[in-house]
């Protein structure tokens, strides 16, 4: 399993609203939270996935997600 961060522009609880159905589809992410009190709004995400995957979803979503290394 890998672990993968993203810096994201999800600031609130009704953008977690918007992208939990687009995270919650993928059956290779296992597991996700968005820090919203970290600056950078960090999005972790654990699973068998590559980062382009998760920034595609964030996209169909309406957001923006850059990997953090």
């Amino acid at each position: 399993m890998s672990i993968l961060r993203f810096k994201t522009n999800i600031n609130c609880g009704n953008c977690l609203r918007s992208v939990t159905p687009f995270l919650n589809r993928e059956p290779d992410i296992e597991k996700w939270q968005v820090d919203l009190e970290h600056p950078d709004r960090v999005l972790t995400v654990e699973g068998e996935m590559g980062s382009s995957l998760v920034t595609d979803l964030l996209k169909e979503a309406g957001f923006s997600g850059e990997l953090l290394t």
